[in-house]
């Protein structure tokens, strides 16, 4: 009986397939935008978490001031004092859980090479620093000791600088070449890996040279502007910057009631920050999108009430010859269902395509969510279930005289 009453529902639906298909539209309308919606955020909320996690794992950032990197006048100006690399040889020595400490100072600079010049930034920093932030080389080596020692004329240059001084093609790699870093010339030893785009720019825009020569021949001081602090795999973060806190007040000679003078920025919190923070976004626009589910299934009771006024003389007529209340309620409610279920069907094919477009423009991971899409699929056959239980009802509840007596 079931498979007849399925049948009986899909010859009604392809019977009218123009006013079917404008029924479920507001069907497809919402699942789709809940898709969408869903899986844009996801891919979001991968993207941050990758920009975040390239920044290093585990890493924490201590910048004189008391806003964050990029927290614009926090940044150490004004009287408030720099590092020292003897902070970072206190840090290493001195707190459990360090996997390694990297003093690192910064200038912008221009750079020539090949005939070409290129605005960038410049790091100083030990081999540590590359621990800190995961960083490999494609190509070349790290700052030998003696070179790390001596402030010696050797750099490291990210993908960016590499492509615009030393050509696009991979094989031009420029090691061995000879790059001017403002008045002096340092020898190319290495290139990085290509990190891409991050939360503070194109990370493959710079060159790294050891913290002696950033010194000596840029900045002209002993100063390091930042300490990168990576923790140890599985290390708790609270009491590790506890104790850096208690560490860095000493060695800055700050009195109980006195502010910190500096901030300690914690990439994990920052990741996991963020992402619920999309996780609530994303949520939020889901719900705003599900209204249209709503407005859809107020359009599929209206279009069944208009199909049982219009079949009432075939209600009646199989009433008459011995059909049970049960089944015509059954054929309708399945109707409904199919016509939300083939809509959500619908809703979910153009979502994949418009995610799938729109994360390419976005520039962001297509993440695709099995869960979503089903509990649209169903979401969807529910909404045919309760806005067709009424229609399908009023059919079953019939008198089969009255029917047959309608014109």
């Amino acid at each position: 009986m079931l498979y007849s009453v399925f049948l009986l529902a899909l010859r009604s639906v392809q019977r009218n397939l123009l006013r079917s298909f404008l029924t479920i539209l507001g069907i497809v309308i919402g699942v789709s935008a809940v898709i969408t919606m869903v899986t844009l955020g996801n891919g979001a909320t991968a993207a941050i978490e990758t920009q975040i996690t390239s920044l290093g794992t585990n890493l924490l950032m201590i910048n004189p001031g008391q806003r964050g990197p990029g927290g614009g006048g926090g940044g150490g100006g004004g009287g408030v004092p720099r590092f020292t690399e003897a902070d970072a040889e206190a840090i290493q020595a001195q707190i459990g859980g360090v996997a390694a400490v990297a003093p690192q100072g910064r200038a912008s600079v221009t750079v020539v090479g090949n005939g070409r010049n290129w605005a960038t930034s410049v790091t100083g920093s030990t081999n540590a620093w590359f621990e800190t932030g995961n960083w490999k080389l494609v190509s070349g080596r790290l700052f030998a000791p003696d070179e790390q020692l001596g402030g010696a004329a050797v750099c490291i240059v990210g993908e960016t600088v590499r492509r615009e001084i030393y050509g696009g093609r991979v094989g031009q790699t420029g090691l061995g070449e000879q790059l001017r870093i403002k008045q002096f010339s340092c020898e190319v030893i290495g290139v990085l890996a290509s990190k891409g785009q991050g939360g503070m720019g194109d990370q493959d825009d710079a060159v790294v040279v050891p913290l002696h020569t950033l010194q000596r021949r840029v900045t002209g001081n002993r100063r390091v502007d930042s300490l990168l602090v990576a923790m140890q795999d599985g290390s708790d973060s609270a009491p590790l910057k506890a104790s850096l806190r208690q560490l860095m007040r000493e060695r800055r000679k700050l009195a109980e009631d006195d502010d910190d003078n500096f901030n300690i920025f914690d990439t994990q919190q920052l990741a996991e920050t963020l992402s619920s923070t999309m996780g609530v976004l994303t949520s939020l626009l889901g719900a705003v999108a599900a209204v249209s589910l709503l407005v859809g299934g107020i359009g599929i009771m209206n279009i069944m009430l208009v199909s049982v006024t219009e079949r009432t003389r075939e209600i009646g007529l199989r009433l008459a010859v011995g059909a049970l209340e049960r089944e015509v309620l059954l054929q309708f409610l399945i109707e409904a269902v199919v016509l939300s279920a083939l809509g959500g069907v619908v809703g979910i094919i153009i979502a994949t395509a418009a995610s799938y477009g729109l994360s390419g423009v976005m520039e962001v991971p297509y993440v695709f969510d099995p869960t979503i899409n089903v509990l649209a699929l169903v979401f969807s056959a529910f909404i045919g279930v309760v806005f067709g239980y009424f229609p399908a009802r009023r059919a079953a509840r019939m008198d089969p005289i009255e029917a047959l007596r309608h014109e």
